[in-house]
């Protein structure tokens, strides 16, 4: 293997490397179908999607031969840009405390919401996203929450990339809320 291979997996993770599967790119970077999608137009449709048993290189390959290690490096680059949107449970329950401005959106379905919430939030919709969008940017912090984490970093990097500027993720989600600041709240899976 090439120094720069070497390279690029020390700085990303032993275990993935070009011959991967994409579902275990995925379950270790969460964000990287989107980071791919943003820079080289892979994984948000049909006709650029990626099946989990394909391979990155196979990505890579059919997708114009582009370079395993710099979309590593990309993946790894977005990973960590994503860990700076996100805000753990306690530090939430903190800035709530603290700062009686902050907008709390939920981006659960609306059975999900009616079921349990963190009291002050409101559930996602085209009206809360359109008053959200309104100004273009925000002074007041939002602080958008999923179920577990997985899918609120999404609707964060959408607000983020239409200008909104004091966005941050929930880390875990409602369940890791439930978890850190409010055990008496109830839980539960997804199917």
């Amino acid at each position: 293997m090439p120094f720069l291979w070497q390279n690029c997996f020390r700085v990303t993770t032993d275990t993935i490397n070009p011959h991967s599967p994409m579902s275990a790119v995925l379950e270790k970077f969460p964000g990287a179908q989107r980071a791919l999608f943003r820079r080289y137009h892979i994984g948000g449709c049909s006709s650029c999607g990626f099946q989990p048993m394909e391979t990155l290189a196979e990505v890579c390959a059919r997708n114009g031969n582009l370079d395993v290690a710099e979309m590593l490096v990309h993946i790894q680059a977005s990973h960590e840009q994503d860990a700076k949107v996100l805000i753990s449970p306690k530090e939430l329950a903190e800035l709530l405390q603290n700062d009686k401005s902050v907008k709390l959106v939920d981006a659960r379905s609306r059975e999900e919401f009616e079921a349990v919430n963190i009291a002050g939030s409101v559930l996602l919709s085209q009206p809360v996203m359109q008053q959200l969008m309104a100004s273009g940017s925000n002074i007041n912090p939002i602080v958008v929450m999923d179920h577990a984490g997985k899918n609120g970093l999404d609707a964060a990097a959408y607000f983020m990339g239409h200008g909104l500027q004091n966005v941050r993720c929930l880390r875990g989600g409602i369940d890791a809320w439930a978890q850190e600041v409010e055990p008496k709240m109830r839980r539960y899976k997804l199917g």
